[in-house]
């Protein structure tokens, strides 16, 4: 409990530092993207490994969250023909719920790194990070409170988490392309991404529905057989 407890710290200390350092890395011009996104998996990784403070973690605890975000990064490559049509916040979601929200997190950041050696990297990269990463996150968190659970809270939440990433990457948006950044240019850009945000969220929903309960399941019965993240 108590190491849950500090890994939660981390987590909350992480997700205060990266949209400041995201800011300032779009003041700065832009400038290297590469190092901002291997701040964020560093990030991200430290508090899903602080889990494991008195013991290091093991082969089979690390797996997974290796799968997930495989699974996540495949399926966006799987859909590459139809644009924001994607499951990675649904396979996103399904980790944090199955495996915490500092897992959620990580598979969340590092998905949206690994898939965007197929979609081109960029200074949008961090953003999409930190996006997925936050979805990842609540989804634990809300699991964890016992505020999603079914499969209609989690495909809620799915809905909400679409244009929750939306919100996010319009920021990277406003902050880059707006000058001078007025409530109208502001109004303008998260207008104009609203039918892309509604297919995420959709597609998002889409795929909770379908793979959620029985993906949950599966992850129940690894955790329980091999005593995963205890």
């Amino acid at each position: 409990m108590e190491k849950r407890k500090k890994s939660f710290k981390i987590a909350i200390i992480s997700l205060i530092i990266i949209p400041i350092i995201l800011v300032m890395a779009v003041k700065n011009g832009n400038k290297n993207y590469w190092l901002i996104s291997v701040i964020l998996v560093i990030l991200a990784m430290a508090p899903f490994f602080s889990i494991f403070e008195s013991r290091k973690p093991r082969a089979r605890e690390i797996v997974p969250i290796a799968v997930m975000s495989a699974i996540a990064a495949i399926g966006r490559f799987a859909f590459a023909m139809l644009p924001q049509f994607k499951p990675v916040a649904a396979i996103v979601i399904i980790t944090g719920i199955s495996f915490g929200a500092e897992a959620g997190f990580l598979t969340g950041a590092i998905s949206a790194l690994v898939s965007n050696f197929f979609f081109g990297q960029g200074p949008w990269t961090p953003w999409q990070m930190f996006g997925f990463g936050i979805i990842g996150f609540l989804a634990g968190v809300l699991y964890k409170h016992k505020v999603i659970g079914n499969k209609l809270t989690i495909c809620l939440f799915g809905a909400i988490s679409g244009y929750l990433y939306g919100i996010i990457l319009n920021l990277w948006t406003v902050f880059a392309a707006a000058n001078p950044i007025t409530p109208q240019s502001v109004i303008a850009i998260y207008a104009a991404s609203i039918p892309f945000d509604t297919i995420h969220a959709v597609s998002t929903v889409i795929f909770l529905y379908i793979l959620a309960m029985p993906m949950k399941e599966k992850m129940e019965r690894l955790k329980r057989k091999y005593g995963l993240f205890r």
